[in-house]
């Protein structure tokens, strides 16, 4: 399918409603060691947790070979068997609590087509946002940017490794095992064969083991700055999946407040000291 076909898709949108129930926010409790009890309705949902809701749902007829939804639909068709969660960035506008009826508004708002290091990408931006119902204003916004690319070969050249910052104010070491991927992987019915099923995913994708999630490791960036300043409020957000973090060796998550006590970088990266994402929050 052509480029102008995929184009084709800029501006389609799909408005999905949700409750902000309590079990899911109890399990990703559990799931990130935190006390497994139910929330009450008017908990305030901490930033990222939204991921809890609006869940992919198709048809067990319907999933493709990675575990994914077939191509088509709202995403466009895109032809490359691929597909990662680049990054995104947010703006927090108001507090979503448990016990609220919730709106979700995605638009397609670019597809564009690159030639890289190991052949073709294409690139999807999705603009979400959500809203309580009956209420205009929007509580949360998110770009969203997919890469869809094709299976590696012999002559890929991997991009070189990002050295991790040198210091950090705050530090936290996880051990990605096959229980916690598969935990994340229900919470939000991620059906991605990359993050559950080792034979799929060095076999088929070449990778040297499970892929963590990396709205995962975003949640767990957040995750430590919530640990470390309970009182906090994150305004805004933006990550980057720098380089894939795989499940075969722990990796850590890290901090670093600006002077002024404005922003929080955080980052992720893996047991031999590499970046693998790079994030920045604003907080109040």
């Amino acid at each position: 399918m052509s480029e102008l076909n995929l184009r084709d898709w800029i501006g389609r949108s799909e408005t999905v409603t949700d409750v902000a129930t309590a079990t899911p926010y109890a399990a990703l409790s559990a799931t990130l060691d935190w006390p497994a009890q139910r929330p009450t309705v008017g908990t305030v949902l901490p930033p990222l947790w939204h991921w809890l809701y609006f869940l992919p749902i198709a048809q067990q007829s319907e999933i493709g070979p990675d575990g994914h939804p077939k191509r088509g639909g709202f995403l466009p068709p895109v032809p490359l068997p691929r597909r990662m969660w680049a990054g995104s960035d947010f703006e927090f506008c108001s507090p979503i609590h448990i016990g609220d009826a919730l709106a979700r508004t995605s638009t397609i708002v670019d597809v564009t087509e690159k030639s890289g290091r190991t052949g073709r990408l294409v690139f999807v931006k999705v603009r979400h946002e959500v809203r309580r119902e009956r209420e205009a204003a929007v509580a949360l916004s998110e770009h969203h940017n997919i890469v869809y690319r094709d299976l590696p070969s012999s002559s890929d050249v991997a991009p070189p490794p990002l050295a991790a910052p040198s210091s950090a104010a705050w530090s936290r070491n996880v051990v990605a095992d096959d229980v916690l991927l598969f935990r994340y992987s229900a919470l939000t019915f991620n059906g991605h064969r990359i993050h559950y099923d080792r034979q799929y995913v060095t076999q088929t994708e070449g990778y040297p083991g499970l892929i963590v999630h990396g709205p995962l490791i975003a949640t767990l960036l957040l995750d430590l700055l919530r640990r470390q300043l309970p009182s906090a409020t994150v305004t805004r957000f933006e990550f980057k999946a720098v380089r894939p973090t795989f499940d075969i060796h722990p990796f850590s998550v890290h901090g670093q407040p600006s002077s002024d006590g404005k922003t929080v970088r955080l980052w992720g990266q893996d047991h031999e000291g590499w970046l693998t994402m790079d994030a920045l929050a604003t907080i109040a």
